[in-house]
């Protein structure tokens, strides 16, 4: 099992920056990929960027060249640069890890994060 803890969320106004943090625990060697998702309210979850095993990065079009995802040497952390950011970024963020098993992949989340941006 992995277990997640973000941080890092929090109030900015549109074009600032924060960082999210994912510390991760458990079986970390077994790790797939780590990803970061959001949800805003009435909306469905989304998936915003995702770092493989061999350093391959995913990012939602509506990101692109705005965040940035990226991991510990060790890679027990994941982190989400966030810069420019917009009102429309506005949602809870989840960490998210999965893993393969004999009985197929499996996934853990974190309990999320809030993150507000205001206009």
């Amino acid at each position: 099992q992995v277990q997640l803890v973000e941080s890092g969320g929090g109030l900015v106004q549109a074009g600032g920056s924060l960082r999210l943090s994912c510390a991760a625990s458990g079986v970390i060697s077994s790790i797939n990929s780590m990803g970061w998702y959001r949800q805003a309210p009435g909306k469905q979850r989304e998936l915003v960027a995702a770092i493989t095993s061999g350093g391959r990065k995913n990012y939602a079009d509506s990101v692109k060249g705005r965040f940035t995802i990226s991991r510990s040497n060790a890679k027990d952390t994941v982190y989400l640069q966030m810069n420019t950011l917009k009102p429309e970024d506005t949602a809870v963020y989840y960490c998210r890890a999965d893993w393969p098993t004999g009985w197929g992949p499996l996934d853990s989340w974190g309990q999320g994060t809030q993150v507000t941006v205001s206009a």
